[in-house]
């Protein structure tokens, strides 16, 4: 696992330790103990990635493109 504090990740760091979290937690790899502390750590890094996600749905809002290339005003973002 990664030493760099979760506010300092990218979405795909944060995702890429995550997936690991959630791989070793699969497999029974760790001691009940480090098996918690990953879990917590896994949750802070899920959320890392649920506010990064956010965050770039605000700014496709933001930028939405006319027919004419022009950027326009948002509108409401469609995630289904």
């Amino acid at each position: 696992m990664s030493g760099k504090p979760i506010a300092e990740m990218s979405f795909e760091e944060a995702m890429t330790e995550l997936e690991a979290i959630v791989a070793k937690l699969e497999n029974a790899a760790a001691p009940l103990d480090e098996s918690l502390d990953l879990y917590e750590r896994g949750e802070a890094l899920r959320k890392r990635c649920d506010e990064r996600l956010k965050d770039a749905e605000l700014r496709v809002r933001k930028i939405v493109a006319g027919a004419d290339g022009a950027a326009k005003g948002a509108e409401p973002f469609d995630a289904e």
